[in-house]
């Protein structure tokens, strides 16, 4: 039995792997932290993760940046793992990450579905064969709610085609402020944020005369939940400490 903690228990992601670890019999919630109280749930909620005071396996955190720093002293102090799924962490706070792994097993990605992790791969094989004579453009598409831009997985995309290229790319986020012609080392990621679109991204390689696209769209949050459970599952049975992702998971199933 895996004893979990849903960090960030109140808002859709928390809600959506509560529903999952309610169908997993091997999975039990023992508490909540969220900053907006305890509500009517099946766990008790803690506003701080110090007021918890039970035994757990892991924690699946679904919250903000700004919970960070008490989650990772909550972590270290009682030797949990963690597995880290909120985005747009500050390169300060990444550096906080790196530096916890050190003493505790982490689990962190910007996105939790496999399906992801499959077109990172494409991607990068893709670059390496096209190089520099196709153009490479990002698009992502979220709800109208996300607070972050562009979102975590665009830029996990970027990272993946520029270890695919020869020289090191220019990310260029906006081009309204540039006046020039695009030029041939750069990435261009471009953010949308509209209505309920769970997670769309499109990685086009546009050349001379043709235009490869890869894309992947989420059809529900549950795909993340999903994957964070598995995740949990993974690292509640890690001992070494170590910062993990989402290639140590599905390198089980090869």
């Amino acid at each position: 039995m895996v004893r979990l903690i849903i960090s960030g228990c109140n808002g859709r992601m928390g809600r959506a792997v509560e529903a999952i670890c309610t169908a997993e019999p091997d999975v039990e919630i023992v508490a909540g932290f969220d900053l907006l109280g305890a509500g009517e749930r099946e766990f008790p909620v803690f506003a701080s993760p110090a007021d918890f005071r039970g035994e757990a396996d892991v924690v699946v955190d679904f919250s903000s940046p700004a919970a960070l720093n008490a989650l990772l002293h909550f972590a270290r102090s009682r030797r949990i793992p963690l597995v880290l799924c909120t985005t747009g962490y500050l390169p300060e706070q990444l550096s906080a990450i790196d530096a916890a792994a050190r003493q505790i097993p982490i689990f962190r990605s910007a996105n939790m579905s496999f399906g992801v992790n499959v077109l990172l791969d494409l991607v990068r094989r893709a670059a390496a064969v096209l190089g520099e004579r196709y153009d490479v453009e990002i698009v992502e598409r979220h709800h109208n709610k996300k607070l972050d831009a562009p979102s975590g997985t665009a830029l996990m995309l970027a990272e993946a085609a520029a270890d695919g290229l020869s020289d090191t790319p220019e990310y260029v986020y906006e081009r309204q402020s540039i006046r020039r012609a695009r030029q041939a080392h750069e990435i261009g990621i471009s953010s949308v944020r509209g209505g309920g679109i769970v997670g769309d991204h499109e990685v086009l390689f546009a050349g001379r005369d043709e235009v490869i696209e890869l894309r992947h769209s989420a059809l529900s949050r549950e795909v993340f939940a999903s994957g964070a459970v598995k995740a949990a599952r993974f690292l509640a049975g890690i001992d070494a400490p170590g910062l993990y992702s989402m290639a140590d998971l599905v390198g089980q199933f090869k």
